[in-house]
């Protein structure tokens, strides 16, 4: 009896013994598992080092308006509004009137030249109003340039159309919101003479002499 009793406390004390050294299967490797894996989307959330710069707005561009009744023609307006400019604050630059005089004489030379193509005249046109800056065809747009207002700056310049005697010079000195007003305009009234009815209308004839008087204008400017 007393083996059957030694037998069985061995027996119990071996069953003891295995149940402490096991260990439940996948603890180590579980845990290994969950140690390795990275934070989820740890660097695709992270901020990026400097923020996108923001473009910078460019400038918007103006053009001419022609929206009005008796508007004149984009060379007439280029023309006049140039010399309507004088004396404002935004006046013509020499920088500008040296660009601006070689557009215009290549375009009075391509236009004399009876050989001038429609695309040709547009180009430079559109180099001239380029070559102004938003403020100064804003400014131009305003004055609301029409035929009228063209008749009027020739007879404040003292340019009259004649049926062959030529452009006159006479008491036309007036002092009004026109190019009368600068010593620069009166002073180019020389150039119109000689622009006579016999050459075309009456509008032709100012048109040629508003393009002379432009010429003599921006040629004064980069002297």
């Amino acid at each position: 009896m007393k083996r059957s009793l030694l037998l069985t406390v061995l027996l119990t004390l071996i069953l003891s013994l295995a149940a402490c050294d096991g260990s439940p299967a996948g603890t180590v490797d579980s845990a290994s598992a969950a140690e390795a894996q990275p934070a989820a989307n740890t660097v695709e959330s992270a901020p990026t080092a400097e923020a996108a710069a923001e473009p910078v707005a460019e400038a918007q561009a103006v053009a001419l308006d022609y929206g009005f009744e008796g508007a004149l023609s984009q060379k007439l307006m280029l023309a006049l509004g140039s010399m309507e400019l004088a004396n404002t604050e935004n006046a013509i630059t020499p920088e500008q009137a040296e660009l601006m005089l070689f557009y215009w004489q290549a375009l009075t030379n391509l236009t004399n030249s009876g050989n001038s193509a429609t695309e040709e005249v547009a180009a430079l046109l559109t180099q001239i109003e380029e070559s102004f800056t938003p403020a100064q065809i804003t400014a131009i747009n305003q004055m609301q340039l029409t035929s009228a207002y063209m008749n009027t700056w020739a007879t404040e310049n003292g340019i009259t159309m004649g049926t062959g005697a030529g452009a006159g010079a006479g008491g036309g000195q007036g002092q009004g919101n026109g190019a009368g007003g600068n010593p620069e305009a009166r002073a180019t009234r020389q150039a119109a003479e000689g622009v006579t009815g016999a050459t075309g209308s009456k509008e032709n004839g100012i048109s040629a002499a508003i393009n002379n008087a432009l010429i003599a204008y921006l040629e004064s400017l980069v002297q």
